[in-house]
C-alpha cells in the first residue's frame, strides 16, 4: 500500500499545524529531514532540513505499526502553523519518491481497514469534528469511543447465550436434564427485545441532537416575528417594517441553546393574499412550520389567529408586544426584552425533555440495521 502524507490539522494560519505521514515508508521519509529518528511515541524537537536549508524547528513523533491512528507505521510533524511553513514542508515531501498526497479521508479509511476503528466510530469521528454544541460533542465522543459496538456485542452475547441454552436442551433431549431453560431463554429474549425497541425509539432524539432542532416562529403579519428573531440573534438578521408581507422567504438563525443546536425559522406572515410572490412565501412558511420540531404561535392583541398551521403537542402560544396594554398569558416584548429569556428557557426545557431518552443510534443507518 502506498505511503501517504497530508495536513492532518485544519487549513489556515494557526499556532501549530500537523502533517501526518502513514505507510511502510513513513520512517524512511524522514531521511534528509533529520539525521536521527526519534524513539517511538516520544515527542522530540528536531530541525527539519531539506537541500541544506532549515524548513522549521518542529516536534517529531513516530509510531510503530499497530500503534498509530491508521494502524500503520506513521510519522507526525508538529510544525509552526504558518501557511508558508506548511507549504515548504509539503513541497519537500512531495519531492520524495514513494510518497503521494493522501486523498480526502484516506487516513481514516486506513484506520477502518486496519481494524483501528469500526464504521460507527468513523461516523462518530466525523460528527465530533463537526460538533458545534456540547450535546453534539458528548454524543459524538460516546460513539467514537465504541459505544455502539459495545451495545451490539451485548446483543450478540445475549443471543449466543439463548441459542446455547436451546441447543443444549435439544442435544440432550434423551437425557434426564432437571433444569427447564425455557423461562431463562424467554427472559433473555424479552430483555433483548425491550432494549432493541428502546434504542430504536430513542434514535430520533439522537438524530435531532446530531442534526439540530428547528423552531418555527409563525403568526400573522406584523406580529413581531422578525423582531423576535433579531433579539435572539443580537443583530439585524431580518428586515423589520410596518408594511405587511415584508418577510417573503424563510430566514434561518442557528443558535446554541444550553448545549443544543437550534435553528429558529422566521417565516412569512400568514394571511390570505392575492400577491403571487407572497403566496409562495406563505406556502414555504407553512411547509417549514409543519416539519419543524417546535412551533411558536405569535399573537398580538387585536390580530386574528393564523389558522394555516395546526398546533402539535408541546407547541407554544406567545403574546407579543407585552409593553402594550391588554394582553394576558405567556407574554414577551421584543422591544423591551420582557419575557424573552423566559421564552428561551421554556424552549430549552421542552427540547431537553425530548432528548432525555436519546439512544446510541445516531444515524438512520443504525436504526434501520436494528429494525
Amino acid at each position: 500500500m502506498d505511503t501517504i502524507y497530508a495536513l492532518a490539522s485544519a487549513r489556515g494560519k494557526a499556532g501549530v499545524s500537523i502533517v501526518r505521514i502513514s505507510g511502510v515508508d513513513a520512517w524512511s521519509a524522514l531521511e534528509g529531514f533529520t539525521p536521527e529518528l526519534p524513539k517511538p511515541r516520544v515527542a522530540s524537537l528536531r530541525n527539519l532540513t531539506w537541500q541544506g536549508e532549515i524548513l522549521d524547528q518542529a516536534l517529531v513523533l513516530v509510531f510503530e505499526k499497530g500503534a498509530s491512528f491508521t494502524g500503520e507505521t506513521s510519522v507526525e510533524l508538529h510544525l509552526h502553523g504558518s501557511q508558508a511553513t506548511v507549504k515548504a514542508v509539503m513541497t519537500a515531501l512531495g519531492a520524495k519518491k514513494g510518497l503521494r498526497l493522501a486523498e480526502a479521508g484516506e487516513f481514516t479509511r486506513r484506520a477502518l481497514e486496519n481494524g483501528c476503528l469500526d464504521l460507527a466510530q468513523v461516523e462518530g469521528l466525523a460528527d465530533l469534528i463537526e460538533a458545534e454544541t456540547e450535546s453534539q460533542r458528548k454524543q459524538a465522543l460516546r460513539v467514537l469511543s465504541g459505544a455502539i459496538g459495545r451495545k451490539a456485542d451485548s446483543w450478540r452475547l445475549a443471543l449466543i447465550r439463548a441459542s446455547a441454552l436451546l441447543a443444549a436442551t435439544i442435544d440432550f433431549v434423551d437425557e434426564d436434564v432437571p433444569v427447564d431453560v425455557t423461562p431463562e431463554v424467554h427472559g433473555i429474549l424479552n430483555d433483548l427485545l425491550v432494549d432493541l425497541q428502546a434504542q430504536v425509539h430513542g434514535s430520533q432524539a439522537a438524530e435531532r441532537i446530531r442534526d439540530g432542532f428547528e423552531v418555527a416562529i409563525i403568526g400573522p403579519p406584523n406580529v413581531g416575528k422578525s423582531t423576535l428573531l433579531n433579539v435572539l440573534a443580537g443583530r439585524e438578521a431580518a428586515i423589520i417594517s410596518e408594511i405587511a408581507g415584508t418577510t417573503r422567504d424563510v430566514i434561518e438563525l442557528r443558535m446554541d441553546l444550553d448545549g443544543l443546536a437550534v435553528t429558529f425559522l422566521d417565516t412569512a406572515g400568514l394571511r390570505e393574499t392575492i400577491d403571487p410572490i407572497e403566496k409562495i412565501g406563505i406556502g414555504r412558511a407553512v411547509e417549514r412550520a409543519n416539519s419543524a420540531d417546535l412551533r411558536l404561535f405569535l399573537r398580538s392583541a387585536g390580530q386574528e389567529e393564523a389558522s394555516f398551521v395546526s398546533a402539535q403537542l408541546g407547541d407554544l402560544v406567545v403574546w407579543t408586544k407585552a409593553d402594550l396594554a391588554g394582553v394576558e398569558g405567556f407574554q414577551i416584548s421584543a422591544k423591551t426584552g420582557l419575557g424573552v429569556a423566559e421564552l428561551v428557557a421554556q424552549i430549552v426545557k421542552i427540547l431537553k425533555e425530548r432528548t432525555a431518552d436519546a439512544s446510541q443510534l445516531i444515524r438512520e443507518r443504525h436504526r434501520l440495521a436494528v429494525e
